[in-house]
């Protein structure tokens, strides 16, 4: 059973920069589609952003231009690279594949 550990959140001012890392468990990482999810309070857990397997990457609109997910299959680990940071970015941020959640890493936009 694949597990996944997120890391990297904080609290960090308006404008500014996050790196995101989720590491995966299982020696098939290369081959999932991995994808980015967040849960503001009180909001429905919504998807920020997909990578495949070959490297396609999808982004939601709250993400285009300033967020950007990749991925090291060497490291068995997908990132999420987030600047221009704003308020409305917090949450808790969740990586995902094949139906298997992280516990998630706390994201916090604030002056």
């Amino acid at each position: 059973q694949v597990q996944l550990v997120e890391s990297g959140g904080g609290l960090v001012q308006p404008g500014g920069s996050l790196r995101l890392s989720c590491a995966a468990s299982g020696s098939s990482f290369s081959i999932y589609t991995m994808r980015w999810f967040r849960q503001a309070p009180g909001k429905l857990r919504e998807l920020v952003a997909t990578i495949t397997s070959s490297g396609s990457t999808i982004y939601q609109d709250s993400a285009k231009g300033r967020f950007t997910i990749s991925r090291d299959n060497a490291k068995n680990t997908v990132y999420l690279q987030m600047n221009s940071l704003k308020p409305d970015d917090t949450a808790v941020y969740y990586c995902s594949t094949m139906g298997l959640w992280g516990q998630g890493t706390q994201v916090t936009v604030s002056s």
